[in-house]
């Protein structure tokens, strides 16, 4: 496989994305229309001019977005298609067929539109806009599951095996954790050969896990969960803690413990989090900042050996940061945030 070609397509696209002086040029737009007219001057003009065919306002940038992340992942699939690369970002790219269909299960489970929901979508793995939408005909939370384990596809397998346990507690956690579980299981199985590929995506993998796990323990131990109850809704896998550790940590009184007992690993910076925001239990300040960690890693990845796959993590990273910092700036503008508190919602890589 020619990684050289790969390496320079990667970093000719990365090339492409907005740097912080374009973001704040966006931020500090004064109202949706002029962050709208921003963006037509960028490389998502063309997504914006066909979104306000049929939108405007949020959904118009919403839906921008959606076509070209999808747009973008799908064009870099074709230039690595016949590629071992291709199995790498497809593992990538199968988070956003877990997502969807997270979504549309949270959508029929609080019974909002299927409009509503299509909205939300981001058909940028193997599911299509064909198959999401016809997930989202369904009446029901059960429909979906068995349309998807009528057309085989592989999400029907723990969601039809944690159903009755759904059916019983009503509790969508339950799904969405089998999900998580498959997801990572089969994407760890996929590059378990020692390599110096298979270990780049490992890594990455296994932090995401941690990430996971971390934010399910601070809800837990907010919500005053038992911990045994608690311990489902782990999922292994993960890099710095295997299951007693973990245990431990669902066994802590309070987020500060937690906070405290991180301080020896690489999440201590969140001892940096301002003690009020911690004896308040505002578990998102903490959200924020391991999504910080974890982008931050990801687009680090541009900085491992050209030939390797190190160059697509980081920018499948890359992407998906700018992509969520426009949709922050969208909703800020709408929410009446001032200028410094929009900045602190972004993450600047």
């Amino acid at each position: 496989m020619d990684w050289g070609y790969i390496n320079a397509r990667m970093r000719g696209m990365k090339s492409h994305l907005l740097d912080k002086r374009a973001l704040d040029n966006l931020v500090v737009q004064p109202d949706l229309a002029s962050l709208m007219a921003e963006l037509e001057k960028t490389p998502y003009k063309n997504d914006i001019i066909e979104a306000k065919v049929q939108y405007s306002g949020v959904l118009c940038i919403e839906y921008a977005l959606r076509k070209n992340f999808s747009r973008t992942f799908r064009k870099i699939l074709k230039f690595v298609r016949e590629d071992e690369a291709e199995r790498f970002i497809t593992i990538f790219l199968h988070r956003w067929d877990v997502q969807n269909i997270k979504t549309i299960l949270r959508g029929k489970n609080i019974h909002i539109t299927n409009e509503e929901i299509l909205d939300c979508l981001v058909p940028a793995g193997e599911l299509d806009e064909a198959t999401l939408i016809e997930l989202v005909r369904q009446p029901d939370i059960r429909a979906v599951i068995d349309m998807l384990a009528t057309w085989q596809i592989v999400y029907s397998k723990p969601l039809t095996e944690e159903y009755p346990a759904f059916a019983k507690s009503g509790d969508l956690a339950l799904l969405e954790c089998a999900l998580d579980e498959f997801y990572y299981a089969e994407a760890l199985e996929q590059v378990k050969t020692p390599s110096y590929n298979n270990g780049l995506i490992r890594n990455i993998l296994s932090l995401e896990i941690d990430v996971v796990n971390l934010r399910t323990i601070l809800r837990m131990i907010r919500d005053r969960v038992d911990p045994k109850e608690a311990e489902k809704f782990l999922i292994t896998g993960g890099r710095e803690f295997d299951r007693r550790k973990l245990d431990h940590l669902l066994a802590l009184h309070s987020i500060e413990e937690v906070v405290e007992e991180l301080k020896t690993t690489p999440f201590r910076f969140l001892a940096d989090i301002p003690a009020p925001a911690l004896r308040t239990q505002k578990i998102s300040v903490i959200e924020k900042q391991l999504e910080k960690f974890l982008v931050q890693k990801g687009v680090g990845a541009f900085l491992g050996d050209p030939l390797s796959v190190a160059s697509v993590i980081g920018y499948f990273w890359a992407k998906y940061n700018e992509i969520t910092n426009i949709r922050i700036i969208s909703r800020c503008k709408t929410a009446d945030f001032s200028l410094d508190q929009l900045k602190e919602e972004l993450v600047y890589v």
